[in-house]
C-alpha cells in the first residue's frame, strides 16, 4: 500500500496545473499590460511578450518578435488609452503554457472619444521563470 502512495504522489505533482494557468494570476499580468500601455511605457508593455511571440491585429498582417510588436502597441497607444482588460477562462495546456480567453475596452484619444470593446485569445508560455505572451488575437464587437 505505503508503495503505491509513493508512486501517486509524483504523478500527482506532475500533473498539476503550473501557478500561472490560474485566473488571478493571468488576470494580474492583465493588469500589467494595461497599466503599461495606459502610462505609455511600451517597452515594459513588449517586455510580457515572448522574443518569438505572434500578434494577430484586426484588419492587419500579423507580427512576429518584440520589436515588432513594441511598435505596434506604440502607434496604438497614440490613438487609444484606457485599456481594461479582463480574463473570462483560462485553460491549463499541459505544465508550461494557458489558453486565455478574454474580454477588453479601450478609449478613443480626440474630441469625442469613443468605447471600443471587443474579444481576446492569447497563449501563455513560460519562459524561464516567467510567463510570457506567445500568440494574441482579438478584434472588436462592431
Amino acid at each position: 500500500m505505503r508503495a503505491h502512495a509513493l508512486l501517486i504522489v509524483p504523478c500527482l505533482c506532475f500533473s498539476m496545473p503550473a501557478v500561472a494557468q490560474d485566473q488571478t494570476t493571468i488576470q494580474s499580468l492583465n493588469d500589467q499590460f494595461a497599466r503599461a500601455f495606459n502610462t505609455g511605457d511600451i517597452a515594459t508593455l513588449a517586455s510580457l511578450y515572448a522574443e518569438d511571440a505572434v500578434i494577430l491585429p484586426p484588419g492587419a498582417e500579423m507580427m512576429k518578435g518584440r520589436s515588432s510588436i513594441q511598435a505596434f502597441w506604440k502607434s496604438a497607444a497614440e490613438q487609444l488609452g484606457d485599456a481594461k482588460l479582463t480574463a473570462v477562462d483560462v485553460k491549463p495546456l499541459g505544465g508550461n503554457a494557458a489558453r486565455e480567453i478574454g474580454t477588453f475596452s479601450l478609449r478613443t484619444k480626440g474630441l469625442q472619444p469613443q468605447e471600443i470593446t471587443g474579444k481576446y485569445v492569447v497563449v501563455w508560455e513560460k519562459v524561464g521563470s516567467d510567463w510570457k505572451l506567445a500568440t494574441d488575437i482579438w478584434n472588436m464587437n462592431k
